[in-house]
């Protein structure tokens, strides 16, 4: 039999191999009767590729406030991240020099309200020694209150760009395991007929000329909801429109190319009123900072490639079995070359499944008494490893064979085998026996 090998466009590769064939802690939360105040919660820092440094693992601590504790529904929250103590660091081994960090992240709601508020920073900062600690630093950022009752506010993650003689990010995340406590609570009254309309943003900043997501809700089912960039109480030149679902629903993506955009903001009718339009969600252009007299800037582009792979081989042949004692028929899969040249962060898992061997007159062999032995290697240089799955067997549910685990960068070029061993029971039917097993690249 032969196999057919396809790979669709979201990178999934399936093999058929025909015929295996016989011849015969850190914060914890806080407890709502407790004052909530500056906050530590675990992070990751990553630094950017360029600088050649390990992952920051360590603390935040951050204080998070509001400027109404006690706002009506519809009302429009000022909320204010401030980071005292961080564990990412000067990427760079030469000085950074003052006003060239931008900090951008995330305040997480909870309780009455769930969601997120987008909060940035200024440009302002003193000099930072070459991998020195970053210094404190402040974002804020607003959102609509939209449900009544106690709502509370969490620090999220941050990312600290800095613009100087190259753009880097350094991006410190919590863990979803270990979230960081809860640090402010308000409490939201009431109040028939309020405008509940709001947005948030899938990302706090950009460069100019770059998409922002926009997700908005509240909205008059159907109706066609501007979302525009805002500097202070006037509109900048960004705008789209969009319309709402059935559920009043917007999702929109906004190209921010005017500098002066400082927030945004998603309306109905022919401008923004305070009945009819969401409170500003913050939202900074960040640019590129001025080259040195006598300098030039050389760009480069790396393109992400595919997740795919490919085998040396169709047909497998087990030993041969004796009739009437059974016996075990053992054989080897043929090499899978597994190429991953995507550069991102998603490790891959190449798995599994196999038929029953159907035999002269359909006679069945079932499938689940094949086992394996998965062995992999990681060509030199790849930033993944390859891990081998678990000895054992395929059967009809699947087992992994292989795969790769999840990282900041992964990618490479891995070789993947595995002994196989069929169980056959004594006095199977003389003949010869095949059947699929199908793998999946994922």
């Amino acid at each position: 039999m032969t196999a057919r090998s396809r790979w669709p466009a979201a990178a999934l590769g399936v093999l058929a191999l025909a015929a295996l064939g016989v011849p015969a802690n850190a914060a914890s939360p806080v407890d709502p009767g407790e004052a909530t105040g500056a906050v530590e919660f675990p992070t990751h820092c990553l630094p950017p590729q360029e600088a050649g440094l390990p992952p920051a693992d360590g603390p935040t601590t951050a204080l998070v406030t509001v400027d109404d504790p006690a706002p009506e529904v519809g009302d429009t929250v000022t909320v204010t991240y401030q980071v005292t103590r961080t564990a990412a660091v000067n990427p760079l081994d030469a000085e950074l020099p003052a006003d060239v960090l931008t900090p951008t992240g995330k305040v997480v709601l909870g309780g009455a309200q769930t969601g997120e508020v987008t909060v940035t920073g200024p440009k302002r900062n003193g000099p930072v020694p070459g991998h020195g600690a970053f210094p404190a630093f402040t974002m804020t950022g607003t959102f609509t209150v939209t449900e009544p009752g106690e709502i509370t506010l969490a620090p999220g993650g941050y990312t600290l760009h800095t613009s100087h003689l190259m753009e880097l990010d350094t991006p410190c995340t919590t863990d979803p395991a270990d979230p960081a406590p809860v640090a402010e609570r308000l409490t939201a009254t009431a109040v028939p007929g309020a405008n509940t309309r709001a947005l948030s943003l899938a990302a706090a900043a950009g460069k100019p000329g770059a998409k922002v997501r926009v997700t908005g809700a509240g909205f008059t089912p159907g109706a066609a909801v501007t979302v525009a960039g805002r500097t202070g109480a006037a509109e900048t030149a960004d705008k789209v429109t969009a319309l709402a679902d059935g559920l009043g629903v917007v999702l929109a993506e906004l190209p921010v190319t005017d500098r002066a955009t400082t927030a945004v903001v998603a309306y109905e009718g022919p401008a923004w009123t305070a009945e009819r339009g969401t409170g500003p969600a913050t939202y900074a252009v960040i640019e590129a900072a001025p080259l040195p007299p006598g300098t030039q800037k050389i760009g480069l582009t790396v393109e992400p490639g595919a997740l795919s792979m490919t085998q040396a081989g169709e047909e497998i042949t087990l030993t041969a079995v004796p009739y009437g004692q059974g016996g075990t028929a053992e054989g080897r899969i043929h090499t899978v070359t597994v190429k991953d040249q995507r550069g991102g962060p998603a490790g891959w898992a190449l798995t599994g499944r196999l038929t029953d061997f159907t035999g002269p007159g359909g006679v069945r062999i079932d499938g689940a008494g094949l086992t394996w032995t998965p062995v992999c290697a990681t060509r030199q240089g790849s930033p993944s490893t390859c891990v081998p799955g678990t000895p054992g067997p395929v059967g009809a549910e699947g087992a992994t064979l292989a795969s790769t685990p999840d990282a900041s960068l992964v990618g490479g070029e891995f070789t993947v085998d595995a002994e196989v061993a069929l169980t056959v029971p004594p006095y199977t039917a003389p003949g010869s026996y095949a059947a699929v097993l199908t793998l999946t690249l994922s």
